[in-house]
């Protein structure tokens, strides 16, 4: 894998560049459409490509490990001809949903046995364990196995989990060196950085992650419940440590707002669930702000979805008849709505992208926010 960077605004940190894989190469800054268990969900691959012109997804190695499984993902040839997606994917290590079952998991230094939230079976996960699932799966990108700790987590805690995902960060690269790609491409490894909400220990974190000459770099543990201005401190703080000729990574943020924020903090690549499961819940994010589409108001407004909008769908419906698709329950509803957000998503990464080679991405942000975090 290769990083190019193109081009850094003067007036902030806000980059642009290009990452290079072995299934295409990667505009950044960019979205990340989440695909959990292989798919987008309500998303066909035609739409993810042509429409909303997604250049990368994302896969997750817990849930796509115990269902379709290995052996069939093997089968197959890997995820990307399972799922016929023929451009870059990367996956997460798990990590976070393992931790986040709180009742059915064991934790220790070897790593993490849990329970199935499926039918209760029993599993393990150690960064070894792991490494070999991902490459199973096969995705371009691959992340090492982490802790994420609470964004309440108390310094001791936070302290400790770092330091563990650190010892299971060497884990992962000597498993990898051990081990060959199954498909006949390289995959890319992308550690982890943690510490929560502590700027000395984001510090020594970053500078540990840094000193692994690892061909990315990402930042966890933040958009877990701590106040978005602490998740800002700490990109800076993070930021100021990374090496700028590598991709940056900000894990599962966030906002029209989050992700406008972290460009201009030097972050360059996101992913987020917000935009498929707030569309599921009848929220739309436009560039004129947020959209409620149960609301009475839309009942008999029969004008575009969004008539400067970035997909299809946007033009070809009209905000009533979205409403009343909600209001009625039909599946229709949620296809619509998360192809229009994922396709604002891109488009919104996008357009920073060209407003930073234009090298006035400052300025655009501010007008930018106002615009798409007022309620309409």
């Amino acid at each position: 894998m290769k990083f190019d960077l193109l081009h850094t605004d003067t007036n902030s940190k806000a980059r642009a560049g290009v990452l290079h894989t072995a299934h295409g190469k990667i505009e950044t800054p960019i979205f990340m459409p989440v695909g959990t268990v292989g798919s987008v969900k309500a998303v066909q691959i035609p739409d993810l490509a042509n429409d909303i012109k997604a250049q990368i997804i994302l896969g997750n190695t817990y849930h796509l490990y115990l269902r379709p499984g290995l052996e069939v993902l093997e089968g197959a040839g890997g995820l990307h001809k399972f799922n016929s997606w023929n451009r870059p994917i990367l996956t997460d290590s798990g990590g976070f949903q393992v931790f986040s079952l709180k009742d059915i998991r064991k934790m220790s230094e070897e790593g993490v046995e849990f329970r199935s939230h499926i039918d209760g079976s029993k599993h393990f996960f150690s960064p070894e364990r792991v490494m070999d699932i991902e490459r199973s799966i096969g995705a371009d990108i691959i992340m090492a196995f982490d802790e994420c700790p609470p964004g309440t987590s108390d310094y001791n805690y936070a302290k400790k989990s770092m330091e563990l995902t650190h010892r299971w960060l060497d884990r992962c690269i000597a498993r990898l060196s051990e081990t060959e790609p199954k498909y006949g491409y390289e995959q890319a490894l992308f550690p982890i950085v943690q510490g929560c909400v502590y700027p000395d220990l984001r510090r020594r974190s970053a500078e540990y992650i840094a000193s692994k000459n690892c061909d990315g770099n990402a930042i966890g543990g933040l958009a877990v419940g701590e106040p978005a201005e602490k998740m800002y401190e700490m990109i800076e703080v993070v930021n100021e440590i990374l090496p700028t000729d590598k991709p940056r990574y900000l894990m599962g943020v966030g906002t029209p707002a989050n992700i406008l924020e972290g460009i201009e903090r030097g972050i360059d690549m996101f992913d987020c669930v917000m935009p498929t499961r707030n569309g599921r819940n009848a929220m739309l994010f436009t560039k004129h702000g947020i959209m409620n589409m149960r609301n009475e108001k839309w009942k008999h407004d029969f004008s575009p979805i969004e008539e400067d909008g970035a997909s299809y769908v946007d033009r070809l419906y009209s905000r009533a008849y979205l409403r009343h698709l909600f209001i009625a329950q039909e599946y229709l509803a949620l296809q619509i709505a998360s192809v229009h957000n994922l396709a604002f998503y891109v488009w919104l990464t996008q357009e920073a992208r060209k407003h930073i080679l234009d090298d006035n991405y400052a300025e655009w942000k501010k007008q930018m926010i106002k615009q798409v975090t007022q309620r309409l």
